[in-house]
């Protein structure tokens, strides 16, 4: 009786082989790509990307009891919220930019370091002053959020973007609660040492103590002195962008 043929036994030097493929497929990447683009096509962008300015967000697990009387001062709030799922106050921007090996790709960083306050009288909203702290500002990128230290914004000599209305936003009626109102906020933007007129594009909404206030505007960086960073991954960035912020008040 013919014995039973044992299977094939692969050569020790196959998987070698297999494994030196591997690791030329991904030098080969490298050198296509760039150490950013490779991190990209590996990894992908981050949750920033995803998450814009433009609808208010009150934590579902944030429960602040609203005040006898809304009148007077209230206070961005840094407790509430988390920067996990960008449901805490924040700053920051939206730039598109083209990477080397991966093409079009929108960078976006966040601070939260914001402080601020506003004045509530009535339904007129007065005297709001919010302040960012740049150097916080993280992407999904370190070496970009590196290069905007001495590049671009330049941090480590302008390190704070500030905006101060320069007149009342007249809500109508103060919202009832859960109610989402569009307004626009007119007032100097200083950014980069340059301080310039705007108007931001505002949601508001108000749940029991909270109110949360999502924002945007486009910025021409070369309106404020300054233009795009410059990285050996990066072939271009746009000359303009879009500044976003998010922010929970509660009453002082």
């Amino acid at each position: 009786m013919t014995a039973p043929l044992s299977p094939p036994v692969r050569p020790a030097h196959g998987n070698r082989n297999l494994l030196l493929v591997i690791i030329a497929v991904l030098v080969l990447a490298v050198a296509a790509a760039g150490a950013y683009g490779l991190w990209y096509i590996l990894i992908g962008p981050a949750s920033p990307a995803a998450v814009t300015g433009e609808a208010p967000v009150i934590p579902a697990s944030a429960s602040v009891s609203a005040p006898a009387s809304f009148d007077g001062s209230w206070q961005v709030n840094d407790s509430l919220g988390s920067m996990n799922d960008f449901s805490a106050s924040w700053a920051g921007y939206r730039v598109q930019e083209q990477l080397v090996g991966v093409g079009g790709h929108t960078a976006v960083g966040r601070t939260p370091k914001v402080s601020g306050s506003m004045t509530l009288t009535g339904s007129i909203v007065d005297n709001v002053q919010i302040t960012a702290d740049l150097t916080a500002l993280a992407s999904d990128d370190p070496n970009r959020d590196g290069q905007l230290h001495g590049q671009a914004i330049e941090t480590d000599t302008y390190p704070t973007a500030m905006f101060k209305t320069t007149q009342p936003i007249d809500l109508g009626t103060l919202p009832a609660d859960g109610k989402i109102v569009s307004v626009t906020a007119t007032g100097a933007l200083t950014l980069h040492g340059t301080t310039k007129t705007v108007q931001i594009t505002l949601q508001a909404q108000r749940q029991g103590g909270i109110i949360a206030v999502a924002g945007s505007m486009p910025v021409v960086f070369g309106d404020f002195g300054f233009k795009g960073p410059n990285s050996f991954s990066v072939v271009s960035v746009d000359d303009h962008g879009t500044m976003e912020l998010h922010l929970l008040f509660t009453h002082a």
